[in-house]
C-alpha cells in the first residue's frame, strides 16, 4: 500500500476539521435552495422530514464515506485502489473527483454573481437580474474573482488554507446569519412567515413533498462524490469519526433551518409568495430590500453572508481534483491547484455564458424540459449536480458495505469511537440495504418515474 504523500497534510484540531467539513456542506444550497423547496413543499412539514432525512440516510451514509478516507489516509480513487486494487472500482472514485469539477464549473458562476450582488445592493441598483447575468464580460469576470479566492485558499494547504480560513468564515458567517434572523423577525407581519415555516401542516405531506425533502436532505450534506473521504483523510487515527460526523450534520442543518427564518418572514412581511422558486434570492429580494427600513445596508449583508457560504463550498469542490492530484499523481500542492482551478475555470465559460449572454449555450436544449432548463448551466447542474452525486452515492454505499464490508468500515468508525460497537448492527444494515435502496428511489425520482 501507498505511503501518503508528505505534502497533503492532516486538520490541526477536531474543531478545524468540523468547521471544515461543515463549511463544505454548508453553502448556497442552505441558503438559496432549501428555503424556495421548502416554500414549494409546504414549509413546516417539509421541515420535519428533511431533519429526519438528514438523521436516517445522511448521517450513517456520511459515516462510510470519513472512515473510508481515514482508514488509507487517500482521496476517493486512492482509496478505493487502496482497499480493491486493479479493480473497476476505482473508476467510482474518479466519477467523484470528475463530479467535484463539474459541480465548481457552474456553482462557481453562480457564486460569482451572488459576490456581484454584494456591489449591485450596496449601489441601491436592485433591477435587471437577466440583465446582470446576460452580460458576459461581467458574469466572466466574477466567476474568474470567485475562482481566483477559492484557489488562494487551497493554495495554503490542509491546515494554513483549508482549516485557517474556515476558522475565519464560519463564525463570520454565523455572526451574519444571526443578525439578519434578528432584523428579518422584527418586520412587522413577519410572525406569518414563522407560522408558516415552524407550524407543520401534515396535510401537504405526499410522495412528492417526502422525495424532495430525501433529495435536500442528501445533497446538503456533499455527499456522493467522494468530499467527505477526502476530508475524513486528513482526520486523525484517534478523532471520533461519530461526533464528527454528528456535528458536520448539526451545522449544516441548523444552517438550512437558520435560512428559513430569515427568508419566510421577511418574505411574509412583505406580502410576497413562499414559493417563487429559484429566483426567490436575486429577483424577489432585492425589491424587498428597496421597502425595508435600511434595506440596502440589510442586502449587502445578506449577500456577503451568501457569498460566504458559497466560498465554503467552492473550496472544498477544489480540494477534491487537488487531493487527487497530489496523492495518485504526486503533483506539487502549490502548481497543481493553480492548473486545477484553470481548467474548471475554463469549461465553466459556457455555463457563465448559458444565461443570456450566448444564444448557442442558453439554447443548449440536450436534455428533454422535464429533466433540465434548455441552458447549458442547468444541464450541467442536472449531470453532475443530481444524477453524478445520486450515482456517486448509490456505487459508493455499495462498495463500502458490500466491497470493502461492514466488519472493516465498522472497525475503523471503532477507532476513536469505541461506543459505536453497540450500533455497528444497524448501520450494517442501513448502508448495506437502506441507504442504497433509497438513494436508487432518488435517482428514479430524477428521471420522473414518480410523475
Amino acid at each position: 500500500m501507498d505511503t501518503p504523500s508528505p505534502q497533503r497534510g492532516e486538520w490541526s484540531s477536531k474543531v478545524g476539521f468540523i468547521l471544515a467539513a461543515a463549511g463544505s456542506a454548508i453553502g448556497l444550497g442552505n441558503i438559496w435552495r432549501f428555503p424556495y423547496v421548502a416554500g414549494e413543499n409546504g414549509g413546516g412539514a417539509f421541515l420535519l422530514l428533511y431533519i429526519f432525512f438528514v438523521v436516517l440516510i445522511g448521517l450513517p451514509y456520511m459515516f462510510g464515506e470519513l472512515a473510508l478516507g481515514r482508514s488509507v489516509q487517500k482521496n476517493p480513487v486512492g482509496a478505493i485502489e487502496a482497499i480493491k486494487p486493479g479493480s473497476a472500482w476505482r473508476f467510482v472514485g474518479l466519477l467523484g473527483v470528475l463530479t467535484g469539477v463539474g459541480i465548481l464549473s457552474f456553482y462557481g458562476v453562480i457564486a460569482g454573481w451572488t459576490f456581484g450582488y454584494i456591489f449591485k445592493i450596496a449601489i441601491g441598483k436592485t433591477t435587471g437580474f437577466g440583465e446582470f447575468i446576460s452580460n458576459p464580460y461581467l458574469v466572466i469576470f466574477l466567476f474568474g474573482v470567485f475562482m481566483v479566492i477559492t484557489t488562494l485558499i487551497v493554495h495554503g494547504g490542509v491546515e494554513a488554507g483549508i482549516e485557517r480560513w474556515s476558522k475565519i468564515l464560519m463564525p463570520m458567517f454565523f455572526i451574519l446569519l444571526i443578525g439578519l434572523i434578528v432584523y428579518a423577525n422584527t418586520l412587522e407581519g413577519s410572525a406569518k412567515g414563522l407560522t408558516f415555516y415552524l407550524k407543520p401542516d401534515f396535510s401537504k405531506i405526499n410522495g412528492s413533498v417526502a422525495l424532495a425533502a430525501l433529495g435536500q436532505a442528501f445533497f446538503s450534506l456533499s455527499l456522493g462524490m467522494g468530499l467527505m473521504i477526502t476530508y475524513g483523510s486528513y482526520v486523525s487515527k484517534k478523532d471520533n469519526l461519530i461526533s464528527s460526523g454528528i456535528f458536520v450534520a448539526l451545522f449544516d442543518t441548523i444552517i438550512a433551518f437558520f435560512g428559513g427564518l430569515i427568508i419566510f418572514p421577511a418574505l411574509f412581511a412583505m406580502n410576497q409568495n413562499p414559493d417563487a422558486g429559484p429566483t426567490l434570492v436575486f429577483v424577489v429580494f432585492p425589491k424587498l430590500f428597496t421597502q425595508m427600513p435600511g434595506g440596502l445596508l440589510v442586502g449587502t449583508l445578506f449577500f456577503i453572508l451568501l457569498s460566504v457560504a458559497a466560498l465554503t463550498s467552492t473550496i472544498s469542490l477544489l480540494e477534491v481534483p487537488v487531493a487527487y492530484m497530489v496523492d495518485e499523481k504526486h503533483s506539487p500542492r502549490k502548481k497543481i491547484v493553480w492548473a486545477v482551478a484553470g481548467f474548471t475555470f475554463l469549461i465553466g465559460i459556457p455555463s457563465a455564458l448559458s444565461q443570456g449572454a450566448s444564444d448557442f449555450f442558453s439554447n443548449f436544449g440536450l436534455f428533454p424540459e422535464r429533466l433540465s432548463g434548455a441552458d447549458f448551466l442547468s444541464h450541467m447542474s442536472f449531470v453532475f449536480g443530481d444524477f453524478s452525486l445520486a450515482f456517486g452515492a448509490l456505487l459508493l454505499s455499495i462498495f463500502v458495505g458490500w466491497v470493502w464490508g461492514v466488519d472493516k468500515a465498522s472497525e475503523e468508525i471503532e477507532q476513536g469511537s469505541p461506543s459505536f460497537a453497540n450500533s455497528k448492527k444497524f448501520w450494517g444494515f442501513m448502508i448495506k440495504y437502506f441507504i442504497p435502496a433509497t438513494i436508487f428511489i432518488i435517482l428514479l425520482n430524477l428521471f420522473g418515474l414518480f410523475g
